[in-house]
Order: structure tokens, then C-alpha cells, then sequence
């Protein structure tokens, strides 16, 4: 639908952008709904552990099937819904046995269309089926890393992979980010890309508005005092010639975290930088 840009009437509507989407379901499906409680970025043992986080609108947790694991019968689209859990849109559809399901909607997918899932779907956006199914050169999304345990890649919204070759029992996937991945044939796809392209184009306008998202205010090291962070304390604004570190001293930018030694590294053809 586009981005609606407000007119400045308050300084808080000035810069305030919304995503209109093509939502046509208010309500989520009760049976696909739980609540969750929150957490305010503590851990068990109720230590901080994300910082800048708490409060926020009270959030439903859509159950969203990743998996895909029902083969051969035709499933339709009901409605397609917000999810305040995901950047993505979600789609509801209706087996023909009368289940019902949620899946991370495809950009394209509109209420009334079919979708399939296994090995002999026809490849048309929304349906599912394994990548040495699928030809080179398509936009896929919503991939495994191990067959049977559901998508764990490209979920985010406005992204898309591209199948780039095959070789021996895996493909060759060019990812997002620019990486060059080896993925098990056997691991299943989305055809398309994900909903809500334009997600990343809308402004905020008002602090107010990530509190309701549950982000807190974030302050620099710099303007604290020299007991609350490394970077505190001094005349002026100085950080005394250290380089950017967290509260507990660890650098943060520039400084690698990925482990050296990690099982999916040699699957891992090209880095993304």
C-alpha cells in the first residue's frame, strides 16, 4: 500500500512515517494464539542480560508454522494479519482437511490464493518444497538449515535468497547479507520474498513510540559518571582516549564475536564481508 507520511502538525508528527500494509484480519485465530510472559531482558536468575528493555504494548504470540510438513494438500489463504513479534506479515490459511495454520507471508500472496507444500508443488509464490526442487535463479526465502527442523534463514521482512547453483547434495545459496552459504538439497523453501518490503523505510517521529515497543531509553557510555561506565566521568566531552567499550569493558565495535572453531563455519563458501 505505501508509506503514509504525516503533515508537522506537533513536533512529534514531523517525521512520522507509517507502513500502511494490506491487513484484512484485526483479531489473531484464537486455536494459533498464547501469551508470553515478559521478561524486561533479564535472564532466570533475574540479572539484565539485554539492555534497554521493559515495558510496551502486552504482545500475543502467533504460532507460525515453519516446518511446512503438510505434503500434498492445498491450503487456503483466509486473511493476512500483523504480527507484533515479527518485522514480516503473517498469512492464515485453511487446509482442505480443515486445519489451520500461520506462515510468514510471501510479498504477492493475497487472501483467496492457493499454496502447496512437497516435493511436487509447482513453483508459484507462497508454496513450499525442497531446494532440489526448486530451479537456479528463483527468489526463495524461508530456508532450512537442517532438514525437517523448520526455517531458520531469510524470515526477516522485504528479504529474499537466490538459489545460485547445485552441486553434489548441496546448493549453493546467496543470502542477504552477501554471504555465499552450502545448504542441504533436502532442506526446504519458500518461493518469493518475504511481505512488507517497505519496513525498513518508516520513521518512528516520537520516543513514545518505541516505549510502546518495549525499547527503553539508550544512553551513552560518554554522558554517564565514571562508576556506571568506562567511558563516564572527565571535563567535557571526553572519553579519555579509550576505544568505544561496554559497561564491562568489552570493545563493541569492530571486535569479532563469531567463535573460530564453530561446526556450520566449512559450510560457509564466501563471508558476507
Amino acid at each position: 500500500m505505501g508509506i503514509k507520511v504525516y503533515r508537522p502538525t506537533s513536533p512529534a508528527r514531523r517525521f512520522y512515517k507509517v507502513n500502511k500494509t494490506p491487513v484484512t484480519k484485526a483479531k489473531p485465530e484464537k486455536s494459533l494464539v498464547f501469551s508470553k510472559k515478559k521478561t524486561g531482558g533479564r535472564n532466570n536468575a533475574g540479572r539484565i542480560t539485554i539492555r534497554h528493555r521493559g515495558g510496551g504494548h502486552r504482545k500475543i504470540v502467533r504460532i507460525i508454522d515453519f516446518r511446512r510438513n503438510k505434503d500434498e494438500i492445498p491450503a487456503t489463504v483466509k486473511a493476512i494479519e500483523y504480527d507484533p513479534n515479527r518485522s514480516a506479515l503473517i498469512a492464515l490459511l485453511a487446509y482442505a482437511d480443515g486445519e489451520k495454520r500461520y506462515i510468514v507471508s510471501p510479498d504477492g500472496l493475497q487472501v483467496g490464493d492457493t499454496v502447496l507444500s512437497g516435493e511436487n508443488a509447482p513453483i508459484k509464490i507462497g508454496n513450499c518444497l525442497p531446494l532440489n526442487n526448486i530451479p537456479l535463479g528463483v527468489m526463495i526465502h524461508n530456508i532450512e538449515l537442517s532438514p525437517n527442523r523448520g526455517a531458520e534463514l531469510v524470515r526477516s521482512a522485504g528479504l529474499s535468497s537466490q538459489i545460485l547453483a547445485k552441486e553434489g547434495k548441496y546448493s549453493h545459496i546467496k543470502l542477504p547479507s552477501g554471504e555465499l552459504r552450502l545448504v542441504d538439497l533436502r532442506c526446504r523453501a519458500t518461493i518469493g520474498s518475504v511481505s512488507n518490503p517497505l519496513h525498513s523505510s518508516i520513521s518512528y517521529g516520537k520516543a513514545g513510540r518505541r516505549r510502546h515497543k518495549g525499547r527503553r531509553p539508550h544512553v551513552r557510555g560518554v554522558a554517564m559518571n565514571p562508576v556506571d561506565h568506562p567511558l563516564g566521568g572527565g571535563e567535557g566531552k571526553s572519553h579519555g582516549g579509550r576505544q568505544p567499550v561496554s559497561p564491562w569493558g568489552w570493545l563493541t565495535k569492530g571486535k569479532k564475536t563469531r567463535k573460530v572453531k564453530k561446526a556450520s563455519s566449512k559450510f560457509i563458501i564466501k563471508r558476507r564481508k
